[in-house]
C-alpha cells in the first residue's frame, strides 16, 4: 500500500510541476500583455495632454478613475470563479487601459529618460524576487503580517504626509514601498505557484485561463507599485544633484 502511494505521488510530482510551469508562464505572459497596453495608453494620452485637463479639471474625473480602477480589481477578485473567461479577459483589459490613462501624467512630470531608468530597474527587481518566490523553500506565508502591516504602514503615512508635505517622510515612505512591494512579489509568486500545483483548480479550460488572468493581476499590482516607488526615489536623487 506504501508502495503504491509513493509511486503515485512520484508520477503526480511531473505533473504538478508542469501545470505549475503552465500557469506561470501564462500569468507572465498576461501580465505583460497589461502592461503593455498600459504603456501604449500612458504615451497616447501623454501625447494630447488636454484630455488629461479635460478629465482632471473636474475632481469628478479623479474619482472617477480611481473608482474604476478599484472596482475592477475588487470585481476581478471577488466574482472571478463565477464570470465567463471574456468578461474576466475585457475587465483585465479595461483595467490595464484605465490605468495607463492614470499613469500618462508621469510622461509629462518625468523625464524619459528617468521613466526609463525607474522601469528597467523595476524589472530586474521584479524578477530576482519572482525567481525567488518560485525556487525557495522557506514558507514565505509567515511574512504576510508583516507584509500586511507594512502596507497599512506606508498607506497611512502617505496619507499623513499629504498634509505635512515632508520630502524626508516622502523618501522613507519610497523606500519602505519598494522593499515592501519586492516581498509581497516573492509572496505572491510562491502562492501562484502553490495554486499551481493543486489540480483541483483545474477542472476546466476555463478556470485554467480566468486563474491566469487573476494571477496575472496580482503581479501586474505588484510590478506597477515597485516602479512608481521607484520612481520617487529617483526623481528624488536627481532633483539633489
Amino acid at each position: 500500500m506504501n508502495s503504491y502511494n509513493s509511486n503515485q505521488e512520484i508520477q503526480a510530482r511531473p505533473r504538478g510541476i508542469a501545470r505549475t510551469n503552465a500557469l506561470l508562464r501564462n500569468a507572465y505572459l498576461w501580465m505583460a500583455l497589461g502592461l503593455a497596453m498600459t504603456g501604449v495608453v500612458a504615451y497616447l494620452v501623454a501625447a494630447n495632454p488636454q484630455i488629461l485637463r479635460q478629465v482632471y479639471s473636474n475632481p469628478i474625473g479623479l474619482f472617477l478613475v480611481a473608482g474604476i480602477q478599484i472596482g475592477l480589481v475588487i470585481f476581478l477578485s471577488a466574482r472571478i470563479q463565477t464570470m465567463r473567461v471574456g468578461t474576466a479577459v475585457l475587465s483585465f483589459i479595461i483595467y490595464s487601459m484605465v490605468t495607463g490613462f492614470s499613469l500618462s501624467s508621469i510622461l509629462l512630470a518625468y523625464t524619459g529618460a528617468m521613466v526609463a531608468r525607474a522601469f528597467f530597474t523595476a524589472c530586474l527587481m521584479f524578477a530576482a524576487m519572482g525567481l525567488y518566490g518560485i525556487s525557495t523553500r522557506r514558507d514565505l506565508s509567515k511574512w504576510y503580517s508583516y507584509l500586511f502591516m507594512g502596507l497599512i504602514g506606508v498607506l497611512i503615512a502617505s496619507v499623513i504626509n499629504m498634509f505635512l508635505g515632508s520630502s524626508s517622510l516622502d523618501y522613507m515612505i519610497s523606500i519602505v514601498g519598494v522593499v515592501l512591494f519586492m516581498g509581497i512579489t516573492a509572496w505572491d509568486t510562491q502562492k501562484i505557484v502553490r495554486i499551481g500545483s493543486m489540480s483541483e483548480v483545474y477542472q476546466d479550460e476555463d478556470s485554467y485561463v480566468k486563474l491566469s488572468i487573476l494571477a496575472a493581476l496580482t503581479l501586474y499590482l505588484d510590478f506597477i507599485n515597485i516602479f512608481l516607488f521607484l520612481l520617487r526615489l529617483f526623481s528624488r536623487g536627481s532633483s539633489n544633484r
